[in-house]
């Protein structure tokens, strides 16, 4: 008997910036990507684990990021 060959995919998000509504959507929209490519019948066996890492082990751009810093990055400020 052949084993379904599991989907996993982890999307990282720095801690305190997403909401649990949006956590819910990030965890939601890939399985809802990969399915059409791969076929209905993969959906069940795609999983989605969201990490949260700690504000300060995050890097955008080279220097290191605080969860503060994300609202003016967001805005398109450096």
């Amino acid at each position: 008997m052949e084993k379904p060959i599991v989907n996993l995919i982890q999307p990282n998000l720095m801690e305190q910036v997403f909401t649990s509504t949006q956590k819910r959507e990030i965890v939601s929209k890939p399985t809802a990507a990969v399915a059409p490519l791969e076929g209905e019948n993969k959906r069940p066996v795609t999983w989605v684990s969201v990490e949260e890492i700690c504000s300060p082990e995050w890097s955008i751009g080279g220097p290191a990021r605080t969860t503060g810093a994300v609202p003016a990055l967001a805005a398109g400020k450096k």
